[in-house]
């Protein structure tokens, strides 16, 4: 089930606002120009996977690039948020988790916004892994990041407790903010507060499990790929892992 900030009307409407200019995404974009060797013979339209799409930033950017897109979410609401946007419509979008994708042969499948922290069991973990394998082509990449245990994220996230109040449009000015409310590593969990102008209150709550990178690569090596790179995320250096596999072959 998805966390309320995705799923809820509401919240799937002004998350947007609140997840600020997502210049994150630039390296991925970046990531389809490097691979373009490996996409066959007309790499400028690559068949890209955007796993955990939610409100498609991603998927639409990449579609108004001329790639086919398909972007994959369970969060119904942020789904509407996402076909709502200039070049929806040139993208497939599937309502479900990656077991939901139907037969591609894809180029490249991504995974942005630490969406690879919300899988907490490993059965979880590693069915969608299998998942989007299948979904890839022999040789095709999977990039992913996820956060770096040893950097401690929660400690900056429980003392930034300040409100935070953005004008989202159409909507008025609306008050977030967060608590962290529960440390039991490899999981943490954290509440979002949001008040709106009608001074209607709806809370979010998330939980995310920080894995270290052997059990990643592991994982990885389980289900189907081959580890072709561990960098570090441009913008967030020394927070994240930034993983590249590459489906086997066989």
């Amino acid at each position: 089930m998805p966390d309320a900030i995705f799923a809820h009307p509401r919240l799937a409407e002004i998350y947007d606002t609140f997840d600020g200019d997502r210049s994150d995404l630039d390296a991925y974009v970046a990531l389809v120009g490097e691979f373009g060797a490996d996409l066959g013979s007309d790499p400028s339209s690559a068949t890209i996977v955007d796993v955990g799409c939610g409100t498609g930033n991603l998927a639409v950017r990449l579609a108004a690039l001329g790639h086919r897109v398909v972007g994959v979410d369970p969060a119904a609401a942020s789904l509407t948020v996402a076909r709502s946007k200039p070049h929806a419509d040139a993208v497939t979008w599937v309502e479900g988790d990656a077991t939901a994708l139907p037969p591609l042969a894809a180029d490249l499948a991504v995974m942005t916004g630490n969406v690879a922290q919300v899988f907490l069991t490993d059965e979880d973990w590693a069915g969608t892994l299998r998942a989007i394998a299948a979904a890839l082509r022999p040789g095709g990449h999977f990039v992913f990041e996820t956060r770096r245990p040893r950097r401690r994220a929660w400690e900056d996230w429980a003392a930034d407790t300040a409100p935070v109040v953005r004008e989202v449009s159409g909507i008025g000015p609306v008050e977030q903010r967060n608590e962290v409310f529960s440390v039991d590593l490899p999981y943490v969990s954290f509440r979002y507060t949001y008040r709106f102008p009608d001074d209607a209150v709806l809370t979010s709550e998330s939980t995310l499990r920080f894995r270290e990178r052997d059990e990643l690569e592991s994982s990885l090596g389980e289900c189907g790929f081959d580890v072709a790179d561990v960098r570090e995320a441009p913008d967030r250096m020394g927070k994240e892992y930034v993983f590249i596999g590459r489906r086997r072959d066989h």
